[in-house]
């Protein structure tokens, strides 16, 4: 007899899907896998979803999910799609809720160090949410809020309804307070930096249309961004339409009517597919390049001055540190440049005229303020869009977020559907409603949790305030891989020793489950039903996730889960309001339909909606980003404390933090590259950007997506030819990187667009070590084994994860087996290992039940 694994394997073989964007294909390839779907009989029935990475179509034949198809307003689908089945079907589905076995046996006094041995007892549902009330009942009467660390919820899956950490939120909320957290791990500098100096975060701020920046832009440069690779995925239902607008800048780039400028020490995706060129900068050096254009601009008089004077603050306490009469006293010439960063000095110049002598429209990354300091190239980037001043002008300034969920493409202007509140109602107030933090900060830095463990009581500096780090005693994590985005995973095995009790939410067997003590398992956004923007900024439309199957093994919906919890406490009522999944999506449906009919923006009844499975509005008008701030500067003021543009700040100044002070400085690294600090032990800079297979960690339990770029069934590391036959190494070779902090196991990739001395392995890969052990080796990939665990400065507190040195060895001897993947080691009470149940009897079981 097959079982289910086998016969979804074959389901998944015949079902061949056209998803990779057809502008990267040859037509013939395109036409081939278009016939694939359309030339054969179907079974079953349609229904319609979507996901981060896209929206789709799936065909469903008795009860199975047996084949994925994008919707057919998407163009440019992406591979990432191919994973969809295996999101459902994963051999690493958390099946039943888990309790960690030592934790099982003597709660809070377990012996922690066991943590991540992956030995786990299975309870049922009921004793699972009744050990998590008695631990939260423990946690506020024992110590109080400070002890409860909550807001770890990270990307969550799609859906406004099942919105993972909204649930949490308002579940554990209704119980007691706890701390909460500050900025997140993708833009922590950044979203910190730029309200003092643009007024806003930016950073998650619709851009210029793309349309008016083919029409209007001379030159377009790329710093440390990579759109191709990263526009693959939004936050809510991702529409692709960006990548139309790529197509016709590759067209105007070969035609040599707009010029794009790719400044990163890497030959990137997009520059590759753009056939424009590259300015190499040593790695982490980039606001030494900007300070030496700042200083052509300045000293060549190929700035703005009238544009400084009439909409920005400070230039002239900027500019004598750029003279080399402040702070170093070094002068900011070209020539000071190229010895740090590695650009030419002619280069430089000839760059800085190059932007002042037409339209520029300057797009940042996110990658390049993930470093030490990160909060300077930010800034810089700021100052360099004002001295040439095209800042609210079509085609010129700044952006920080075109690379992101299809910024650019422009607004409906509909209006988006609600979501499910996080908030507890009106009036209402905790069981345990206790404010008393014991001295300690309610809210401290996302990326400074660790910190709060192994230091506990410390201040810090954060964005103008003190912070006391609290001791908490507890976490809670919801939809959300914390063994994924937090940096050096031996720092993390020492900060949980001091935890008593850690939870886990989720749909996936994740490295953050292996080391929690209570797992319950929550279904896919594919087992229950649910409705989602459809494009986070182009507002396309809303679009139905139908129920496609449901939910396997014992999983439940994040709804299900935190109201059955509330029900301990007699409040699920409360909780859901006294409403079913069902009519709160037509709830939403319904607010969104009526704030839009006053818009007159049609929407149709619901139950047309959700028989079509979507709604989609017109694209509406070309947009300039800061275009009525440069109108009229006093009407339209910016949210800095001036209202003006702040190349120095004064607010900034006022803190006195030497690693971030009134306006952008060079410092260096606490370890560099290329001649910096630490070179001479550990000469390879490692990036680990955002990934090209998948989204963050999401996706990497596919199999049929990791079959696609992983090299002896590990984690790919990107590498130059040069050092690569330094080494002795070749493409296909298994590796160890490692570092003081820790090592991993990765597969080679050798690419002739990586330099001497730059490494990358892509974040998001699963940490899966050999042990629970400190200093275990990482045996599938994961770069947050070896990254640096620091704050990027005093202001933002943000991931310094990009600030990292490594060396790479050929691994010698007998490889240890993957233990990414797959579900815990189920136990007894005396710890004897259980034989797992067959999928196909498990099956039998649950329905059963």
């Amino acid at each position: 007899m097959h079982t289910r694994r086998q016969f979804l394997k074959g389901m998944a073989a015949s079902a061949g899907v056209a998803t990779v964007p057809s502008f990267l294909l040859g037509s013939g390839i395109v036409k081939a896998q278009e016939a694939t779907t359309t030339s054969s009989p179907e079974l079953g029935r349609w229904r319609f979803s979507g996901a981060h990475w896209g929206a789709f179509r799936a065909r469903v034949v008795a009860d199975r999910v047996v084949e994925i198809k994008p919707f057919e307003f998407d163009k440019n689908p992406t591979p990432i799609l191919d994973g969809t089945l295996d999101v459902i079907y994963s051999a690493s589905r958390v099946r039943y809720p888990m309790v960690r076995l030592d934790w099982y046996r003597k709660r809070q006094h377990s012996d922690r160090s066991q943590r991540g041995d992956n030995r786990f007892i299975r309870v049922s549902w009921d004793e699972a949410l009744d050990l998590l009330y008695e631990e939260l009942e423990r946690i506020q009467k024992d110590y109080g809020p400070w002890a409860l660390h909550i807001a770890n919820v990270g990307w969550r899956s799609v859906g406004q309804v099942h919105s993972c950490g909204n649930h949490m939120l308002r579940g554990v909320g209704m119980h007691g307070n706890g701390v909460g957290t500050a900025g997140d791990y993708s833009t922590g500098a950044g979203q910190m930096i730029m309200p003092y100096i643009l007024g806003s975060t930016e950073v998650y701020s619709q851009g210029t249309s793309w349309d008016i920046i083919l029409q209007e832009t001379d030159t377009i440069i790329l710093w440390a961004n990579d759109p191709i690779k990263n526009l693959q995925v939004g936050w809510n239902t991702e529409t692709h339409e960006a990548f139309a607008y790529l197509e016709k800048l590759k067209d105007k780039v070969a035609a040599g009517e707009i010029k794009v400028i790719s400044i990163d020490p890497v030959k990137s995706k997009t520059q590759n597919y753009l056939g424009s060129d590259q300015l190499y900068v040593n790695p982490m050096t980039d606001v030494a390049l900007m300070l030496a254009i700042a200083h052509t601009l300045f000293t060549e008089e190929l700035y703005d001055r009238e544009f400084i004077d009439t909409y920005a603050m400070g230039f002239d306490d900027f500019t004598p540190y750029l003279m080399g009469k402040t702070i170093d006293m070094v002068e900011k010439t070209p020539e000071w440049a190229a010895e740090i960063c590695g650009v030419a000095a002619d280069d430089i110049r000839e760059l800085a005229r190059l932007m002042a002598a037409g339209r520029t429209q300057l797009m940042l990354g996110w990658a390049i303020q993930r470093q030490q300091h990160g909060e300077q190239p930010y800034w810089m980037g700021a100052i360099l869009a004002s001295m040439l001043g095209q800042i609210g002008l079509p085609g010129g300034g700044i952006s920080y977020s075109h690379h992101y969920s299809s910024v650019g493409v422009n607004s409906s202007g509909a209006s988006m559907p609600g979501s499910f509140p996080l908030n507890l109602d009106t009036g209402r107030t905790p069981k345990h409603n206790n404010n008393d933090y014991k001295g300690y900060s309610s809210v401290i830095p996302v990326a400074r949790v660790v910190d709060a463990l192994l230091e506990p009581g410390k201040k810090i500096n954060f964005n103008g305030t003190e912070v006391t780090l609290p001791p908490y005693k507890m976490a809670v994590f919801s939809g959300s891989n914390q063994w994924h985005r937090h940096q050096d995973r031996n720092r993390m095995k020492r900060a949980y020793l001091e935890l008593e009790t850690v939870l886990s939410v989720d749909y996936n067997w994740t490295a953050t489950c292996r080391f929690a003590d209570i797992v319950l398992p929550a279904c896919t956004p594919y087992e229950r039903n649910d409705l989602d923007a459809y494009g986070s900024y182009s507002n396309r439309g809303v679009i139905a996730m139908h129920k496609l199957v449901d939910p396997l093994y014992h999983s439940r919906s994040d709804f299900d889960i935190w109201r059955n919890f509330a029900r301990r406490m007699n409040r699920d009522i409360e909780y859901s309001r006294n409403m079913d999944e069902m009519q709160w999506v037509r709830f939403l449906y319904e607010e969104c339909r009526a704030e839009n009919a006053r818009k007159d923006i049609p929407m149709p009844p619901f139950e047309e909606f959700w028989e079509t499975g979507y709604v989609l509005f017109p694209e509406g008008p070309n947009w300039v980003r800061h275009a009525d701030f440069r109108e009229d500067p006093e009407v339209n003021a910016l949210g800095t404390p001036s209202g003006y543009i702040e190349i120095f700040s004064r607010r900034i100044a006022s803190y006195g933090y030497d690693d971030c002070p009134g306006h952008p400085i060079w410092m260096e690294k606490a370890e560099r590259s290329h001649g910096g600090p630490g070179s001479d032990k550990y000469p390879l800079w490692l990036q680990s950007v955002h990934p090209d297979t998948r989204l963050h960690s999401q996706t990497c339990e596919s199999e049929t997506r990791r079959a696609v770029y992983t090299v002896q069934g590990r984690e790919p590391i990107y590498m130059g030819p040069e050092d690569a036959m330094m080494r002795g190494l070749k493409s296909g070779d298994l590796v160890r990187v490692f570092n003081d902090r820790g090592q991993l196991l990765a597969g080679l990739v050798v690419s002739p667009n990586f330099p001497k001395g730059v490494v990358r392995i892509q974040e998001g890969a699963w940490y899966g070590p050999t042990g629970p052990e400190i200093g275990a080796l990482d045996t599938y990939g994961d770069p947050n084994t070896v990254t640096l665990d620091v704050g990027t400065s005093q202001l933002a507190q943000g991931p310094s994860a990009n600030t990292c040195l490594v060396e790479v060895e050929f691994f010698r001897g007998e490889a240890p087996a993957v233990t990414s993947f797959g579900g815990p080691i189920e136990v007894d009470i005396d710890g004897n290992p259980i034989q797992p149940v067959p999928d196909d009897e498990e099956e039998e079981e649950v329905q059963a039940s």
